[in-house]
């Protein structure tokens, strides 16, 4: 398999519905619960795609363009964008939908770098 067709097959797509326990003063999704989620979607992608043990070593800028509001719904992707010898990157976006109507919006993205380690937690070659 190419590395284009195992970047298609890794793209990583998770629902989360937004309850109250999750929202900040606000009423809208804490920015640290947001990082979580983006984080584990990112390992899964990572995962997917390497197929060995993955640790995250950064995160790189994420932008929290819109607010997203108790009792919505989000979808998370994760699909790789770059692909070194020991390390990847992987871009997660994360879109809220209304519960009951069509409305669907970009509210935050990012970029998550991942090494792949051995059982002694040294890095090794991905492909």
């Amino acid at each position: 398999m190419t590395i284009e067709e195992r970047i298609v097959q890794s793209e990583t797509h998770i629902f989360k519905a937004v309850f109250p326990n999750t929202t900040n003063h606000y009423d809208t999704l804490f920015g640290g619960t947001a990082m979580h989620l983006m984080d584990e979607v990112a390992f899964i992608t990572a995962t997917r795609f390497t197929r060995q043990r993955v640790v995250t070593v950064s995160s790189d800028r994420i932008d929290f363009n819109r607010p997203i509001p108790s009792g919505t719904l989000v979808e998370l992707i994760g699909k790789v964008i770059h692909v070194g010898n020991t390390s990847l990157k992987v871009h997660v976006e994360i879109y809220v939908e209304e519960m009951y109507s069509d409305t669907r919006e970009k509210a935050i993205n990012g970029t998550f770098t991942f090494v792949a380690v051995d059982e002694h937690k040294k890095p090794v070659k991905i492909v």
